[in-house]
C-alpha cells in the first residue's frame, strides 16, 4: 500500500501494522514543521519509544565514545537547538559514538548521533552546529519516523555493520532494527529541508548559518580521499549529493544572514576540543595497520590478503577481494559447554547454512583447530564454497571463514588459507605498545606540505584528506601561521 496523504476532511485515513511494532494503526497527524496533514504510521510517543529501545543497541553496537567533556560539549550545543525547534519536548539526546567513519544520524525520538570520526574534519562550531542542526531536522519534520514507516512491512532487515556482506547474518547474528534505521537513505527533499532547518536552528541559537554550506562543501570534497568506510555507512552514503546541495541551502542562508543579527563561529571553542581525539580505529576494538588487523585488549593479530578491502565492526572483522567475489571474516563463535571443536565448527557452520565436504584437525598459529570446506547457500550471497577454521584461543572460540561462489573459490583458496594460518597470540608487551593515532594541533611553518605533515600519521590519513580536514585544497601548501589539525600516530 502506498502513502498518501490525507484530505482535511478526514479523520482517519488507513489502519494498518508493522511487524516489529505491535498494533501501530495510521492515523492523519500535523507535521510539526510544514503544518501539513500527512499520513503517519507512528505516534510521537511511538517514536520515543522506538528511539530509546534502538538507542540500546547503538550504543552496545557502536560504543560510546570516553571523553566526558566533549560528549558534554556536544551535546550542550544540540540542546540548546532541539529547545528552540518546533519540537522542544521531545527527549533529545546527542551522543558521539566511537566509530572511526564519518557520520552523523538521527533516530526517531530525538536521538541523534555524531561519529567521532566526523568531528576533526569540522572547521568550527557553526558547522558542527550545522550537522546537528541538520540531524534534529530529521526528527523533527519527521523524516526518520516516515522512512521507518516506508521500510519493507516496518523491518529494516540489514546485518549490523555489514558492509560487504550485508546477509551473512549467520555469522552477524543481527537484523536488528536499531542498526537498520541508520542505515535508512532520505530523499532529496527530506536532505535539503533538513539542511534549512539546520540552518535555521543554528542561526537561532546564535551561530554562523553559514556552517551548514560548510559542512557540506568539506564532507562532500572529502569524497574517496578518507577512505574512512570503517565500521559504519559514512555521510556520503547516507546523506546524498551534499556538494549538489550546497548552493540549493544558499539562499535560506543568505535569507538567514539579513536579517541584522550578529552570528558566531567558534572555531578556538570546536578546535581545542579535538587535541587527542582518537583518529580512526581505537585499538580497544582492534584495528587494521596496513592489512594486518590487530586486537591489544584480545591479544591477537591476523594479517588479511593485499590488495583487498577491509573492515572492522563490533560483530565481526571482514575482507573483500578485489574481484568483489570473495571475503574474508573472522569473528567469535559460541560454544557449548562440553563441545570439541569439531563439534562447534559443526554446529556454527550449520547454523549458517553450510555443510561440511572435509576437514581436518589442525594446528594454527600454535593451538588445536579444525580446517574445513564447506558449501551451501547464503541468503543475499547464493550459493558459496568455504573455506573455514575454528580454534579455542584465550577461553574463546573463533572463526576465520573465507567465502567465495563455487566457480570462484578455487581461485582464492589460497588466500584463504594463507590468511587463515597467519593468526597467532600477541605478547602483553606487543599489546601494550599498541596506541592509536590522535588529532594533535600544529602550526604551520614555511616548507610544510601534506604529505609530509600526513606522514606523521604512520599511514592514518593521506594528505588529500589532511588538506580537506583544514578547509585547503590537497594541491596547495599549508599556510605559515595557520594553526591545523594533524594526526600524530600513537
Amino acid at each position: 500500500m502506498t502513502a498518501r496523504k490525507c484530505s482535511r476532511a478526514s479523520v482517519l485515513c488507513v489502519a494498518a501494522a508493522l511487524m516489529g511494532l505491535a498494533a501501530l494503526s495510521s492515523a492523519c497527524a500535523t507535521n510539526p514543521v510544514t503544518g501539513r496533514r500527512e499520513l503517519t504510521l507512528m505516534s510521537e510517543s511511538q517514536e520515543i519509544a522506538l528511539g530509546k529501545d534502538s538507542d540500546a543497541q547503538i550504543r552496545q553496537e557502536m560504543g560510546v565514545y570516553e571523553a566526558p567533556e566533549l560528549q558534554r560539549y556536544v551535546s550542550d550545543i544540540g540542546l540548546r537547538m532541539a529547545k528552540l525547534s518546533q519540537r522542544p519536548s521531545l527527549p533529545w539526546q546527542f551522543t558521539v559514538v566511537d566509530q572511526p567513519a564519518i557520520n552523523a544520524f538521527a533516530l526517531p525520538g530525538g536521538f541523534i548521533y555524531l561519529t567521532r570520526g566526523i568531528l576533526p574534519f569540522l572547521d568550527d562550531e557553526a558547522e558542527l552546529a550545522g550537522v546537528l542542526g541538520h540531524e534534529i531536522g530529521h526528527v523533527t519534520a519527521r523524516h526518520s519516523a516516515q522512512q521507518y514507516t516506508r521500510a519493507i512491512g516496518g523491518q529494516v532487515g540489514l546485518v549490523a555493520l555489514g558492509v560487504f556482506v550485508p546477509a551473512a547474518r549467520p555469522f552477524g547474528q543481527a537484523s536488528e532494527q536499531a542498526m537498520g534505521l541508520m542505515f535508512l537513505k532520505f530523499g532529496r527533499d527530506d536532505e535539503l529541508q533538513s539542511d534549512q532547518l539546520g540552518a535555521s536552528y543554528a542561526a537561532a541559537g546564535g551561530w554562523d548559518p553559514g556552517g551548514v554550506p560548510g559542512m557540506l562543501s568539506t564532507l562532500g570534497r572529502l569524497a574517496e580521499a578518507s577512505g574512512d568506510r570503517k565500521g559504519v555507512p559514512n555521510f556520503l552514503s547516507t546523506h546524498p549529493e551534499p556538494l549538489a546541495r550546497v548552493s540549493e541551502v544558499a539562499p535560506t542562508v543568505t535569507k538567514l544572514r539579513a536579517g541584522g543579527a550578529s552570528f558566531e563561529t567558534g572555531r578556538a571553542r570546536l578546535v581545542d576540543r579535538l587535541a587527542g581525539l582518537i583518529y580512526g580505529d581505537n585499538p580497544e576494538q582492534g584495528l587494521f595497520r596496513g592489512q594486518t588487523f590487530l586486537h591489544p585488549p584480545l591479544r591477537f593479530r591476523l594479517d588479511f590478503p593485499n590488495g583487498w578491502t577491509t573492515a572492522n565492526s563490533a560483530r565481526q572483522v571482514m575482507a573483500q577481494a578485489p574481484t568483489g567475489d570473495a571475503f574474508l571474516l573472522l569473528q567469535l563463535v559460541e560454544q557449548p559447554a562440553g563441545s570439541t571443536i569439531q563439534d562447534i565448527a559443526a554446529a556454527s557452520m550449520r547454523q549458517a547454512g553450510l555443510a561440511l565436504t572435509r576437514g581436518e584437525r589442525t594446528s594454527i598459529g600454535g593451538l588445536d583447530a579444525y580446517l574445513g570446506t564447506y558449501q551451501g547457500q547464503i541468503e543475499g550471497l547464493g550459493e558459496v564454497t568455504g573455506r573455514a577454521a575454528h580454534f579455542r584461543y584465550a577461553d574463546k572460540v573463533y572463526v576465520i571463514a573465507g567465502l567465495a561462489p563455487p566457480a570462484a573459490f578455487q581461485q582464492h583458496l589460497a588466500a584463504f588459507d594463507t590468511s587463515i594460518r597467519t593468526f597467532r597470540s600477541l605478547s602483553v608487551a606487543e599489546a601494550a605498545a599498541i596506541k592509536p593515532a590522535r588529532i594533535e594541533l600544529y602550526t604551520a611553518r614555511a616548507g610544510d606540505t601534506w604529505q609530509a605533515l600526513a606522514g606523521r600519521s604512520g599511514g592514518a590519513i593521506t594528505p588529500a584528506a589532511l588538506a580537506t580536514m583544514n578547509h585547503a585544497e590537497p594541491g596547495g601548501s599549508p599556510r605559515a601561521g595557520a594553526q591545523l589539525k594533524i594526526v600524530v600516530a600513537g
